[in-house]
C-alpha cells in the first residue's frame, strides 16, 4: 500500500538532527517560554516576512486569538460578521464562533477552490468587520483582489495559513498578506510538529503582544491578569522540532511541486479533473493534491484495490455539519460540488518515482 502520508518516513529523514534537538530540549530543564520558542518565533517571522510571531497551542487557537485580540483592542466587536470561505475545514468557522462573531459563508471559485473575491464584495454589509482567507490545499488566495475589497470597506484580513506554509502571493509569503496570519503545525502539515502547535504572524506589534497575553491566561506579568485569556502555549519540545524542520521547508515544498508536476503530466483519465495549475509555481505548496470526479467514491475504492491510499478533504461541508445546523438551509452549490467530488492523492516530499508511477497508473486505469 502506498500510504497517503508516511509521517514516520518524513521524521526519520531528519535523522540525528531531530533526535538531538529533542534530547537537548528535554535536558534543558525549561519547557515553556524558553530559548527554542523564542528562536522559532524569530525565525518563522523572518521566513514569512513579518515583524512578529507568537507561538500558540494549535492552529484553531491561533485563529481564535487573533479575533479575540482585535475585540480586546477595540477594533471589532462581538456580534460582528466575518466573511469566510464556505468550503473550508470547520476549524476556520469555529474560530469565528468562539470569538463571539458571526460567520458569513462565501462561495469559492471552482477552479482554485479558494474564496472568490467577486463574491466576497457581494457579502459585505455594515456589520462586516473582517474577511478570512483560507489558502486551501496549499494554494495562495488572490490576495491583491481581496485586499482591494477590504480597503474599500475598511475591513481587516485574517489569513488561515494552516495548509500553505511557505506559499507565495506574488512577492509575499502567506501570513504576510493580510493584517494577521494563523498557522497550524499539526504533524501532517508541510511544517509539522510532533503534536499540536500553532502561531500568529503579523507586522502589528500591539496585536501580537495581545495574542501572547490572551494565550497565557490573559497575563501581562506573572500572576497579573488584566484580560480573560486561555491556556494556549507552544512548548519547547514542539518549538525544537519546528526549528529543525523549518530549515528544510522550502526544499521540501519544492519536492512536493515535483510530485504535483508528475501527477499533472501523467494523469490523463477523462473521468478525473486535475487541479488548476498556477502560472507562478511558488503560489502552491501542495499540502494536498486534490483531484475531482463525479464518481469519487468509486475512484477511491479503485485506488485502494490498486494499493493506493487516498483521503477526502472534506466529505461534509461546514454548513451541513450538525454543529452548524443553523446554516443547513444555505444554497452553496460550488461548495457542495467540491465536497462531493474531491479526492486527495498521496502527497509527500519523499514519494519515490516508483510510488508516483503506481499512483498515476492506478488513476488512469479507473473506468468507472
Amino acid at each position: 500500500m502506498v500510504k497517503y502520508l508516511d509521517l514516520k518516513r518524513i521524521n526519520d529523514s531528519f535523522g540525528c538532527e531531530l533526535t538531538d534537538a529533542l534530547a537537548e530540549a528535554a535536558r534543558s530543564g525549561w519547557y515553556l517560554f524558553g530559548n527554542e520558542l523564542h528562536e522559532f518565533e524569530r525565525r518563522f517571522a523572518r521566513f514569512c516576512g513579518v515583524e512578529h510571531c507568537a507561538g500558540t497551542g494549535n492552529g484553531l487557537d491561533a485563529l481564535t486569538l487573533i479575533f479575540k485580540a482585535w475585540i480586546s483592542l477595540g477594533r471589532i466587536r462581538e456580534g460582528d460578521e466575518v466573511i469566510v470561505p464556505a468550503n473550508t475545514y470547520i476549524a476556520s468557522i469555529l474560530a469565528v464562533l468562539r470569538a463571539g462573531l458571526k460567520p458569513v459563508f462565501c462561495e469559492p471559485e471552482w477552479d482554485t477552490c479558494n474564496i472568490d473575491p467577486a463574491r466576497v464584495e457581494e457579502k459585505v454589509t455594515e456589520r462586516t468587520c473582517a474577511i478570512m482567507t483560507v489558502h486551501l490545499y496549499g494554494r495562495a488566495c488572490r490576495m491583491d483582489e481581496i485586499r482591494d475589497v477590504a480597503e474599500k470597506s475598511g475591513l481587516l484580513i485574517v489569513e488561515d495559513c494552516a495548509q500553505a506554509h511557505g506559499a507565495f502571493c506574488k512577492d509575499k509569503r502567506v501570513g504576510a498578506c493580510g493584517d494577521a496570519g494563523a498557522f497550524s503545525f499539526y504533524p501532517g502539515k508541510n511544517l509539522g510538529a510532533l503534536g499540536d502547535a500553532g502561531a500568529v504572524t503579523s507586522d502589528d506589534k500591539e496585536l501580537v503582544e495581545r495574542v501572547r497575553m490572551l494565550a497565557n491566561y490573559g497575563s501581562s506579568a506573572k500572576y497579573v491578569h488584566p484580560y480573560v485569556g486561555i491556556n494556549s502555549r507552544m512548548d519547547e519540545i514542539q518549538a525544537a522540532v519546528l526549528n529543525v524542520k523549518l530549515g528544510r521547508l522550502d526544499k521540501d515544498n519544492g519536492l512536493r511541486r515535483r510530485v504535483a508536476c508528475e501527477y499533472m503530466k501523467g494523469i490523463t483519465n477523462p473521468l478525473v479533473t486535475l487541479p488548476y495549475k498556477e502560472p507562478d509555481e511558488r503560489a502552491h505548496v501542495y499540502h494536498i493534491f486534490p483531484v475531482f470526479s463525479p464518481l469519487r467514491d468509486r475512484l477511491q475504492e479503485h485506488l485502494a484495490s490498486c494499493g493506493v491510499q487516498s483521503l477526502i478533504h472534506y466529505p461534509i461541508p461546514p454548513h451541513r455539519q450538525g454543529a452548524l445546523h443553523e446554516y443547513a438551509s444555505l444554497c452553496l452549490p460550488v461548495t457542495e460540488r467540491i465536497h462531493r467530488e474531491e479526492l486527495s492523492l498521496p502527497m509527500s516530499p519523499l514519494l519515490t518515482g516508483e510510488e508516483i508511477t503506481s499512483i498515476i497508473d492506478a488513476v488512469n486505469t479507473f473506468n468507472g
